[in-house]
């Protein structure tokens, strides 16, 4: 029997990081997320790796893509403010087709907000966060084990397809602790023949840039972009159901959020509500499958969001506006109760939207 852990789920991150392979961690402390950065201060000396905090979330940034050319699986971590600092360098990265994994542990907002949980970095994650045409796989956990386990499926991801993987959780699961195993803890390996690792006169130059001064070029190489893009929307998306067989209200949320409307979701099938649970797991790409699904038989959707509503644009997208969908929100650090989401659970039941 695997041996389990009482981890906080910032640290499972960091440690399933470190089991994944990871040997470079640049980053800068903010709250919620500086357990992450002090798990890997003490860890990385000791295993050989290389940890260091940056004079700010600009060069952490910048170091990871330096270290990502060279084919070393790296990672950064930061929180709502500390990710919109890193926005032009994670535009760069894509740009350049190399992988890295970067962590936001989200917390209210906009500017500084403040420091309680929140989900409102979604449009930011999920439409790509800086300039240019682009996107990032964005894993989202609902638990500590799901913390370590989606890291290490973060850094694959990023290897696999070349770009970069965000674990984009929230202040809650980050700080909660539970009790977890590494046992599927086996990250892939993937030659990087492409990597700026030096020739030893042995083969041709590596060039890792992001710059085509010939539009011409550029188009192609967006265009070729999104080819890839298609595929991993068509392989790699992940969701969970709960209660789905029959369920004519479908509630849809991820993160903490999931855990509560879960709650609910039971609470109303035992007052007989025929209610069901969509929880997506890769915010990008949205799982539109699950949707297309139970579109027939769903009669009225339930976004479950602690933001002002953001996923609640995918679900339309993905159910193409047929069905109704109703937004059940708190903001700013604040999260429903499941009394909250069954109140939005019989709204949805009766038509009252």
């Amino acid at each position: 029997m695997a041996q389990r852990i009482l981890m906080k789920g910032n640290e499972a991150i960091a440690e399933a990081a470190i089991r994944a392979g990871c040997r470079h961690y640049f980053g800068y402390p903010i709250t919620p997320q500086t357990e992450i950065a002090a798990y890997m201060a003490k860890k990385m000396p000791k295993i050989g790796g290389v940890f260091l905090q940056a004079e700010s979330e600009i060069a952490s940034i910048n170091m990871v893509y330096g270290a990502a050319a060279a084919g070393v699986r790296v990672m950064t971590s930061s929180s709502s403010p500390g990710i919109s600092l890193k926005a032009e360098g994670l535009s760069y990265i894509a740009g350049s087709d190399i992988p890295a994994l970067v962590v936001n542990v989200q917390r209210g907002g906009p500017g500084l907000g403040g420091i309680q949980p929140s989900q409102s970095d979604y449009f930011q994650a999920t439409k790509g966060g800086g300039h240019g045409d682009y996107r990032m796989i964005v894993l989202a956990p609902a638990s500590v084990q799901e913390m370590a386990s989606l890291t290490i499926k973060g850094f694959d991801l990023a290897d696999k397809y070349l770009m970069t993987s965000m674990i984009l959780a929230d202040g809650t699961i980050g700080q909660m602790m539970e009790p977890i195993t590494f046992e599927d803890a086996e990250p892939k390996t993937y030659e990087k023949p492409w990597a700026l690792t030096g020739t030893e006169c042995k083969r041709g130059h590596n060039v890792v840039n992001s710059l085509y001064l010939k539009p011409d070029e550029l188009e192609k190489k967006n265009f070729e972009r999104f080819e890839k893009y298609k595929h991993i929307e068509e392989n790699e998306a992940m969701w969970e159901e709960y209660m789905m067989e029959d369920a004519e209200v479908c509630v849809v949320a991820f993160g903490i959020a999931s855990r509560v409307a879960k709650n609910a979701v039971a609470a109303a099938r035992a007052e007989g509500i025929k209610v069901g649970l969509i929880r997506p797991i890769t915010l990008w790409p949205f799982p539109n499958k699950a949707f297309a699904k139970v579109l027939d038989k769903v009669r009225a959707f339930v976004s479950v969001e602690l933001s002002m509503g953001q996923m609640i644009e995918d679900i339309r997208l993905a159910t193409e506006c047929k069905k109704p969908v109703m937004l059940c929100n708190r903001a700013g650090g604040m999260i429903p109760g499941p009394d909250e989401v069954l109140a939005a659970i019989k709204k949805a039941e009766k038509g009252e939207f």
